[in-house]
């Protein structure tokens, strides 16, 4: 990868996105990141392509066996998306991942966003795989994948740095995306993921929404009544 390529920001014309094994027995077994937060960072993070129109891979291992089915909540926001099966921990020696992801690259999409578990094992093999067999480029969503441990997260992306894959956050892929908020096509989109999976930025966005400038709140309720202090 060329200090060029480094400098270029990510795009909704240069991007595709893999998910790598999001499936619960993986998630039972991660311990580098609290596994609630980490499938709203995915499904965020898979949010935020469906709004840019990113191609997604979603690929999973021994799904029957061993692994289960991947979160229903990142399956619905693909629900016509294949889900490219394999018994490899390595994405990159199944075929029709290959042909997925040069599908993409063939459109001009080298960059790869990468969310998966483990990071130590089928992120990191997948990634430098890849880097060796071609000319993409790795962007691995770290807060978007698990480890067995701290450790074993920070190092695997420690060794994935130092061979050329750049580390991004899910919400730092979502904005780079849309670069602009005079992007009106996709503002209202963002905002409302921001809203749902951001957190205190998502908690004061509905602040400054209603507060601020005075819009209605995003859900119907009850009746506000009170205050009606008891009596001593």
């Amino acid at each position: 990868m060329s200090r060029t390529n480094l400098l270029e920001v990510l795009t909704p014309a240069n991007s595709q996105i893999i998910f790598i094994d999001q499936q619960p027995q993986m998630a039972f077994g991660v311990q580098s990141i609290d596994r609630q937060v980490l499938k709203n960072n995915v499904v965020g993070l898979a949010k935020a392509a469906k709004v840019f129109g990113i191609p997604a891979t979603i690929t999973t291992v021994e799904t029957e066996s061993f692994s289960g089915h991947t979160y229903p909540e990142l399956l619905g926001v693909f629900p016509e998306h294949q889900i490219l099966e394999r018994t490899s921990m390595n994405s990159w020696d199944d075929q029709n991942v290959r042909d997925a992801l040069a599908a993409g690259a063939a459109q001009g999409r080298k960059k790869v966003v990468v969310s998966g578990l483990w990071t130590e094992v089928c992120n990191t093999t997948f990634a430098l795989s890849c880097l060796h067999d071609t000319d993409y480029e790795i962007y691995m969503v770290a807060d978007a994948s698990g480890g067995t441990s701290l450790d074993a997260h920070n190092y695997a992306m420690d060794r994935m740095v130092q061979a050329g894959v750049v580390p991004v956050t899910w919400q730092q892929v979502l904005l780079e995306w849309q670069r602009d908020w005079a992007r009106r096509s996709t503002y209202d989109a963002v905002m409302d993921i921001v809203r749902e999976h951001s957190g205190a930025y998502g908690m004061g966005v509905d602040y400054a929404y209603t507060m601020v400038h005075k819009a209605p709140e995003r859900v119907q309720h009850g009746e506000r009544i009170g205050p009606n202090p008891a009596k001593a």
